[in-house]
This record gives structure tokens, sequence and C-alpha cells, in this order.
């Protein structure tokens, strides 16, 4: 039987090219891998612009109350006071909450010298009520729905600011959406009112305004 012998030079040159050809497809993988890993980050990182550039769908709107007379924060005109007409400026609303069934209207002065001042104070308003007029008449009962409370002028109905001379006073209108009538006739005092709705409040919008005299 004959034996066949190779070249010590050929044994070396097999083992050099023997590992070369089991790592190249090792390494044809590992770059594979790498392209399909950069495929993927690159489409996630456009999923994710895609998703930011999305505009954002509005919240549900805030209950909000204005007055035509006069801007948040500004001055009230002195028709609207004791030095003038002393009527009611008219008022207007937007954004009640579902399941709004009333609205209550509160309007208070927090400078005065001895206690909070309340100047006005309505309730009952119907949902539906989104303004009320200039010169709402001081009757127990508005036209169109609601009921008017006693002021600490010991009057029903609107009483205008009328603070001591100084530096101008703050007031509050304050707008209650209520998921319920209030139980109580007119006349009814703010302690009466804050207390008949505490249970009942959806949302509150506030306005102020200033006056001086």
């Amino acid at each position: 039987m004959k034996r066949f012998f190779f070249p010590a030079s050929a044994a070396l040159k097999f083992d050099k090219k023997r590992p070369v050809k089991a790592l190249v497809p090792v390494v044809r993988q590992r770059r594979g891998y790498g392209f399909r890993l950069a495929s993927v980050l690159v489409t996630l990182a456009a999923v994710e612009i895609l998703v930011l550039a999305r505009p954002v769908s509005a919240g549900p709107q805030k209950l909000q109350l204005q007055a035509s007379a006069f801007q948040p924060g500004g001055f009230i005109p002195g028709k609207y006071t004791c030095s003038g007409e002393n009527v009611s400026p008219a008022l207007n609303w937007t954004g009640p909450p579902r399941g709004t069934m009333a609205f209550a209207l509160i309007v208070t002065d927090p400078d005065a010298p001895a206690h909070t001042w309340v100047h006005w104070v309505v309730y009952n308003l119907p949902s539906t009520t989104r303004q009320l007029p200039e010169a709402v008449s001081k009757a127990a009962e508005i036209q169109g729905g609601g009921v008017q409370g006693s002021n600490d002028f010991r009057d029903l109905g609107y009483g205008g600011p009328c603070p001591p001379p100084g530096k101008p006073h703050r007031y509050f209108f304050r707008l209650y959406a209520l998921n319920a009538r209030l139980k109580l006739r007119s006349g009814a005092t703010r302690p009466e009112v804050e207390a008949a709705m505490r249970s009942h409040i959806l949302a509150e919008a506030e306005l102020m305004a200033r006056y001086g005299r």
C-alpha cells in the first residue's frame, strides 16, 4: 500500500487557508445582521417622528366667563358702580361641561374693610343660559330663568362696587356649573348657596376686575 506524503509547506498553506474559509460566512453573517439592525433602527426613528408630528387633539373646552365692558384684571367702568348707574354688567360664558343642569354666579369683594363683601348672588340659571344682559332687574326671578339672592347691601340682585376712597379693590365674578338645581327660594345668602351647591359643582370660572374711588 502506497503512502502519500505532503510537503510541510503544503500543510502550512492548507492550515492558513482553512481558518479564512471558515470565517468568511461568519463575517458575512455579522455584516448582514448589522445591516438589518440598522434598518430596524431607522424604521423606528421614522415612526417616532411621525408620532411626534401628529397634531395633538384638543381636550374638553374649559368653562370661561367674560364681560363685555371690561377685561380680566382691568377696571370696572363707573356705570356699573355706586358712583354711576349701579347696574349689572353684561356677562357671557362658554364651555360648560357635560351634565350641567344649572349655573350659579357669586360676585364678591375680598378687599372690603370688615369682611368679604357680597355684591351679587344668582342661582338656578337654566343649563342653556350663556349670558346675562346688562342691567338685570333686581326682582327675585330673572327673566328667562334664574333666581337672585341677597347681597350685603341687604337687597336682592346686583349691588355695584362702592369701596371707600383709597386703593382700588378687586371684584371676583365666579360662575359655577352645577349638576343639579338648588332647592333654595329667592333671597338666599352667599353661605346658603355655597352650602347647597358644595357637592354639585362640575366646573368653575373666575373673572377678576378692579375699581377704586
